[in-house]
């Protein structure tokens, strides 16, 4: 593992109103656009100029030869295990851990585009990278083609991928013209996907290549829609899907529809990707047995057991330990450290010790606490 340099703590934001003391309940993975506009979160100038050293990182490979890399290497029935955009969550300490863990490819949490091509602070704080992070996508939310590949064209020296987010299902989003009010509008999406590809397509990564766009997508209600939305974006090179199993509407409580995963998988012409209740490596395993998806995308499962493509039933010490060290090294929002570790040790922890657990003020707190009870020792290096 590396050792990056040591940052520390940054003050945490106030927490969202679902908060509670005595139970995680953090499974709606709810947001707003404060907690995806970088400018909600003020950062000193040090912060703002300690981007973890972007601008040495050697031009990256294309998304699109690693998959085919790490597919020869895993043989013909191996399938790509993929880490979700996950809003506050997939930053660089995540994705570093998830990768130690059998992921292959990482995405980072949704990014507002015109917000990001407008601001410093955002750059600096919702796309932190390094050498060791590849491959990643970056993620963004947009409604205009050139929102998009203004945003594209900033994040593609740094990247293997862009990806546009047509699956947000929250009010704010669909109100904004983003997330998934884009399935209602897919000549608008194949605009933008034909607005990047002109804008840096003609952009040669490490491997010769062109730089890859993709599109994150929900089902509709009638599959066949789904097909034709995929095949309008098909028409203007996007390099795969990746595909939720569930309307806009539907709530995560409701099972994803594996069939309609399958049609557009019958139908592409690119690689797809199934996301969707993927809590397990046997869940993972069964979807792309029943889609023939090309890779499986995890959110929940992974925020839950970062290890779960490893094989692993919870989360081990040993993944707690190696986020600890991660985030401790990288720096990491106080709010967002100690739920990701809510999150990892929910099914470890009696509602007593959640009780106490969650509301540990600090990183010193949280590492006592680890320390104490299941006799985690942070002085040693992996």
């Amino acid at each position: 593992m590396s050792s990056p340099q040591a940052s520390s703590y940054q003050q945490p934001p106030q927490p969202p109103s679902s908060y509670s003391s005595h139970a995680h309940h953090l499974h709606g993975l709810h947001y707003s656009r404060r907690d995806v506009d970088g400018d909600s979160v003020p950062m000193s100038p040090d912060d703002a100029e300690d981007n973890y050293g972007p601008t040495h990182i050697p031009p990256p490979k294309s998304a699109v030869t690693l998959m085919r890399e790490a597919k020869e290497r895993k043989g013909s029935d191996g399938y790509m295990a993929i880490c979700a955009p996950m809003v506050r969550y997939s930053k660089l300490p995540f994705r570093e851990l998830v990768r130690t863990y059998g992921v292959d490819l990482a995405y980072t949490p949704m990014i507002l585009a015109d917000v990001y091509k407008h601001s410093v602070y955002s750059r600096d704080l919702e796309f932190r990278t390094n050498a060791a992070d590849s491959p990643v996508v970056v993620q963004f939310a947009a409604s205009t083609g050139v929102d998009l590949a203004d945003a594209a064209e900033l994040a593609a020296p740094y990247s293997n991928g862009v990806d546009l987010n047509c699956g947000c299902p929250q009010r704010w989003a669909i109100s904004e013209k983003i997330g998934s009010y884009l399935m209602e509008d897919p000549e608008r999406v194949r605009d933008m996907v034909r607005q990047v590809k002109a804008r840096v397509g003609g952009m040669r990564m490490a491997d010769g290549e062109p730089y890859p766009v993709s599109v994150k997508i929900r089902v509709h209600a009638d599959p066949r829609r789904t097909v034709e939305f995929v095949k309008r974006a098909e028409s203007v090179g996007v390099d795969w899907v990746t595909v939720h199993g569930r309307t806009a509407k539907q709530r995560s409580t409701e099972p994803v529809d594996l069939d309609a995963i399958k049609l557009v998988k019958e139908n592409a012409s690119v690689p797809v990707f199934a996301n969707g209740d993927v809590f397990s490596l046997e869940d993972a395993d069964r979807i792309v047995a029943h889609t023939r998806a090309d890779g499986v995308m995890a959110a929940r499962g992974l925020l839950e057991n970062p290890a779960l493509f490893a094989g692993y039933k919870h989360t081990p010490m040993s993944a707690v330990q190696d986020f600890v060290r991660l985030s401790t090294a990288y720096g990491s929002v106080h709010f967002i450290f100690h739920h990701h570790l809510m999150y990892m040790l929910e099914s470890s922890m009696s509602r007593a010790e959640k009780k106490t657990f969650n509301i540990l003020s600090s990183g010193p707190a949280i590492i006592d606490y680890l320390q104490g009870h299941y006799g985690l020792d942070f002085s040693k290096r992996t």
